[in-house]
């Protein structure tokens, strides 16, 4: 094949599709470019069928070091396992083009994004989903696209929307919604935003949908260039008669359904469906059609389910579609950890701990974006005894890093800047039950424990799942979804927010026709059920604790002169690590002079101020010290001012009457008190001392005469003490060498 290449230009921006010299043995392989930030997307079909009651597509996003000109960190020295920033990415990927599959496709698909370039100006992430679709299209699958996704971000001088803005024009933006679909419907959305309006997400959405349609068409017009060869891929149909002898249980598995508790509901379904596998299939017969059974039976179960909402109005566990479940909210649930909240919803029941601690202990990344670390984590866990299973526990799947991720999105908004709190701050939401909107829970129990630890966030958030149920014409939209409505219904929708605006949202579609008309009638019904659940936490714990936890670190910041941190710091960190081991606090040195000091006990962070304050302090003339003896000399002695700073004491000084010794008055160790009387254009300080004692009687006697009791000195005798001269009367001159 030859090289193909369609270059253009979008909203601004210059885009690149190439295929035919690279990976040439994939199934479809595409070179995508935006600026010059390149990847390589390719997609492979296996030969064979899977006996599988599910798609088995499988999506990995690859980030390449060398792709910023970066070698990786860790012994190894190569990338390992994906970040968490990969890790969102492949799911962004997956999403929208896993509906774009035709039904009974059983062939495995595995579609790789390399970063091949990074230009540190263009993000990635959104021209792989358009990628993947064109190497899916050019290898002949039988996906329904082309497919593409876009950012926009606005303008918040000028309200302009931006479509796949630059890290530099998102900064600058009060919104970051990434929307992918067809030219026809919306697959998939993720949106962080500060606070912003329906009204405005919508109107970002509406954009957003016309670009894609525009991205839709330029990749329509490569595709004509490649004009690829069709290819026969197998779709699997099931023999017709394992419909007809399952349909006849409809009514029974309306009936099994119509449950509130999830585990007595599953142990119904599932001891109706291995009856109808028992009565109505041999045994030869459910050998060879295992999955195709199981895949009827699953379809029995979702058409029941929802025919119950859009015939009736009434979900399964007998609440109507705008209702939202018994809460039970608990603030500081925990003793000793800096901030805990209890947040449960149903059968969906999430425990936040909140942990606060220095910034230096901030997470670095070590990732292909422009980005070096964060100090707020939000991580979410997902047992498996949160669903009543079994199963091994090991590193965050990529469910547990994407829902944690949408939780951090929605609280970053309102958390306060590091000047205003500096301080690191972790909150982990574990997963005691889950029976749907767990993600959501765990963005409620977060603000609990945040705002039981005291940390001053400037509005509380909180968040509802919304699904849908979608029949030809018929739309019922439900809020507060649980596990069989997001698994059987066509859409879940996650919305996050303040009273003020929404901060962060989340959109699967499995409904072709989803329209931006159907998500305005969904974002109405979540601000309704926001409010609600928000009302209810408030309930418990109307604002921010006025003081941290007890247990927690107190952080304290001062600014010392830059020219002073190596003082402070001292000759292989000796005095700053002095000063902790002495008072028990942590201290923090930033470049600019900024240092933090953190420590549980308050007197700890005062006695290190006061002892990093003394250090970086200048005496100043008419100042008092009561300071130690450090030095002693024949005409004073030096006493320790400051940690970093000696004032010599003049022996004329020491004492009421003359002092022929130093010793006989002050000794080293000894602790004077002693005023500043001169400090000269070089720094060095002149003291006097206060209360001075009487000279002793034996240290009247004038010092030159003590000297001329010295042997050499005195009755006339003349003593040579310049260097190389010996104590003989006569010396003989040395003789001179003449060359």
């Amino acid at each position: 094949m030859e090289k193909i290449v369609e270059s253009f230009e979008l909203y601004g921006k210059q885009y690149r599709l190439e295929t035919g010299e690279l990976a040439k043995q994939a199934t479809g392989a595409v070179l995508v470019t935006q600026g010059d930030t390149t990847c390589l997307v390719t997609a492979v079909v296996s030969k064979e069928q899977k006996d599988y009651d599910f798609f088995p597509l499988t999506v990995d996003f690859i980030e390449k070091m060398y792709s910023v000109g970066r070698i990786p960190g860790g012994y190894l020295k190569r990338e390992a396992r994906p970040s968490e920033k990969g890790t969102l990415t492949a799911r962004m990927i997956d999403r929208p083009i896993r509906p774009g599959f035709a039904d009974g496709f059983k062939q495995e698909v595995h579609v790789v994004a390399t970063t091949l370039v990074c230009d540190g100006e263009n993000p990635p992430d959104c021209i792989c989903v358009g990628g993947a679709s064109a190497a899916l299209l050019c290898g002949g699958t039988p996906f329904d696209g082309p497919a593409a996704c876009v950012r926009i971000a606005r303008n918040v001088e000028t309200g302009e929307f931006i479509v796949n803005p630059t890290y530099a024009e998102q900064e600058l933006s009060d919104v970051e919604l990434t929307i992918a679909g067809t030219k026809d419907y919306i697959s998939m959305v993720e949106a962080g935003a500060k606070e912003i309006s329906e009204e405005d997400m919508l109107a970002a959405m509406a954009f957003g949908q016309e670009a894609i349609a525009a991205f839709c068409e330029k990749q329509a017009e490569f595709l004509a260039k490649v004009n690829p060869e069709p290819k026969e891929y197998p779709v699997h149909v099931a023999d017709p008669s394992i419909k007809e002898r399952i349909e006849p249980f409809f009514d029974q598995m309306s009936a099994a359904l119509k449950d509130a508790d999830k585990q007595s509901r599953l142990v119904k379904v599932e001891e109706l469906k291995a009856s109808i596998k028992e009565s109505e299939f041999s045994e030869d017969e459910r050998a060879a059609w295992g999955s195709d059974i199981a895949a009827e039976l699953k379809l029995l179960e979702k058409h029941a389910m929802r025919a119950m909402v859009i015939e009736t109005g009434e979900r399964a566990d007998g609440r109507t579609p705008e209702e939202i479940r018994p809460l039970h909210i608990v603030p500081g649930y925990l003793p000793r950890v800096h901030g805990s909240g209890l947040f449960q919803r149903g059968q969906t029941q999430v425990l936040s701990v909140c942990t606060l601690g220095m910034l230096n202990e901030w997470q670095r990344l070590d990732t292909i974006e422009p980005v070096e670390g964060k100090r707020y984590m939000h991580q979410y866990n997902f047992p498996p005894y949160c669903t009543g299973e079994t199963g091994r526990m090991g590193a965050p799947k990529r469910r547990e890093v994407g829902h944690g991720a949408l939780a951090e999105r929605a609280l970053l908004p309102v958390l306060p800047t590091e000047d205003d709190f500096p301080y690191a701050i972790r909150v982990v939401s574990e997963v005691m039950e889950s029976n749907g909107s767990s993600s959501m829970a765990s963005t409620c129990g977060s603000t609990l424990a945040l705002m039981d630890a005291g940390v001053p966030i400037s509005r509380p958030v909180s968040g509802i799942a919304m699904g849908l149920i979608k029949e030809g014409d018929d739309i019922v939209i439900l809020s507060d979804i649980q596990g069989i409505e997001d698994f059987l219904g066509d859409m879940d929708f996650k919305v996050c927010g303040t009273e003020r605006g929404i901060t962060a949202l989340q959109m699967d579609n499995k409904a072709k026709g989803l329209s931006v008309e159907i998500l305005a009638r969904a974002l109405k019904q979540a601000h309704d059920g926001r409010a609600y659940i928000l009302n209810a936490m408030l309930e418990q714990i109307a604002e921010p604790r006025p003081e941290l936890s007890p247990f927690a670190p107190r952080i304290e910041t001062i600014h010392i002169p830059v020219d002073k941190i190596r003082d402070v710091i001292g000759t292989g960190g000796k005095v700053i690590r002095g000063i902790q081991d002495e008072t028990g606090a942590s201290i923090e040195i930033q470049e600019d002079g900024t240092v933090h000091i953190a420590a549980v006990e308050g007197a700890a962070g005062a006695a290190a101020k006061a002892a990093i304050l003394g250090i970086v302090k200048e005496p100043e003339v008419g100042e008092i010290y009561e300071g130690e003896v450090v030095g002693i000399k024949d005409f004073g002695a030096f006493i320790k001012l400051t940690p970093g700073k000696d004032g010599l004491l003049h022996i004329s000084r020491m004492a009421n009457g003359r002092v022929g010794k130093v010793e006989d008055v002050l000794n080293l160790g000894d602790v004077v008190k002693v005023e500043v009387i001169e400090v000269d254009e070089k720094g060095k300080i002149s003291l006097d001392r206060l209360d001075k004692p009487e000279a002793p009687a034996g240290s009247e006697e004038p010092r030159r005469e003590r000297r001329n009791d010295r042997p050499g000195r005195g009755n006339g005798e003349h003593r040579d003490n310049r260097p190389g001269r010996s104590e003989r009367e006569h010396r003989t001159p040395r003789r001179r060498h003449d060359a």
